[in-house]
């Protein structure tokens, strides 16, 4: 058994390679490739068990985790995969592994949606995901200007140290207030653990991209309905959004959108279409497995092509 901790899943796979791998993937799923079950919730969200195979290759992931945002980490848990013609298994730190490929989603949908001049991003939270939101957007659309929104400015400030060198010749500013923060940007990220919308749509430009990812349980809305009634939706998968994504539910619920409204990502990459220039987009995620299966199999791939060190064992493992 291969196991890799944090650190050097980091130092292996960029955000560029992360959003290939992601985009790729998702293709796969819309041409039917994977087997993906709806992941499964226990204590309302507090453990997940999340897995995937894909046909083609007869490869496996399985990803357990525990959520917790009263608790440093928030999430913890291990990413495994296996290969039906390969004795040798990966265990990957869960952390890592959901943080880079949450980002690579949002900066896939952020790809195919936001106008190619987007330069401004808007970031609302400053937690685990935050940083993995700006590579992700800033591998798609190199920014000029990156605003932190957060109810602490102190951690808006301690996510722009970490970030340090990645910001230069960016602009960059810490707000408190967020509907002041997305009256004139171009891209906007919500990752928040909200269980009520954040902002109301007539806060925002009448041309922005909007990501949201931090909401992944009924409970729990960034997005204010009228958003979505007034805007192009495209969410990671139907049956995820169903199941988990209380902005969506609601919307349907109260009639402001129809099922027929929704875009799945991995279809429209397989459109021939060009970046919408006009109008509100928005991307909802929840999470899906096939994501976290896309990065796994780059960390296999690197190893068996002698790019990771060669130790065995569980060392690292969490």
């Amino acid at each position: 058994m291969r196991s890799i901790d944090a650190e050097e899943l980091r130092a292996t796979v960029s955000m560029r390679e992360a959003v290939d791998a992601v985009r790729e993937a998702l293709r796969g799923h819309a041409a039917g490739e994977f087997e993906q079950p709806t992941r499964t919730a226990l204590a309302d969200g507090g453990f997940l068990v999340m897995t995937a195979r894909h046909r083609p290759s007869d490869t496996v992931m399985v990803k357990t985790l525990s959520l917790n945002p009263e608790r440093e980490p928030v999430i913890t848990g291990t990413v495994v995969w296996a290969e039906s013609a390969d004795p040798r298994n990966l265990v990957a730190d869960a952390i890592s592994v959901t943080t880079l490929r949450t980002g690579a989603i949002a900066g896939v949908a952020t790809d195919a949606l936001a106008p190619r001049a987007a330069d401004r991003l808007t970031l609302i939270g400053a937690g685990a995901q935050a940083a993995d939101q700006f590579r992700a957007v800033h591998a798609v659309r190199p920014l000029r200007e990156f605003t932190v929104v957060a109810r602490d400015p102190a951690r808006g400030e301690a996510l722009l140290d970490r970030l340090g060198g990645e910001l230069d010749g960016i602009t960059t500013e810490v707000r408190s207030d967020i509907e002041d923060a997305i009256a004139d940007t171009d891209i906007v990220c919500c990752s928040t653990s909200a269980h009520t919308p954040l902002f109301r749509a007539e806060a925002l430009p009448e041309r922005v991209h909007v990501n949201a990812i931090g909401s992944y349980r009924p409970s729990m809305r960034e997005l204010p309905t009228e958003l979505l009634g007034g805007a192009r939706v495209v969410i990671d998968e139907r049956a995820a959004v169903y199941e988990e994504s209380g902005e969506i539910l609601h919307a349907l619920e109260t009639g402001t959108i129809r099922e027929t409204d929704l875009t799945e990502l991995g279809d429209l990459l397989g459109e021939d279409r060009p970046v919408p220039e006009n109008g509100r987009t928005v991307f909802k995620s929840v999470g899906i497995a096939v994501q976290d299966w896309a990065i796994a199999k780059l960390l296999a791939a690197k190893f068996l092509a002698g790019q990771l060190p060669g130790r065995t064992g569980t060392s690292g493992q969490r």
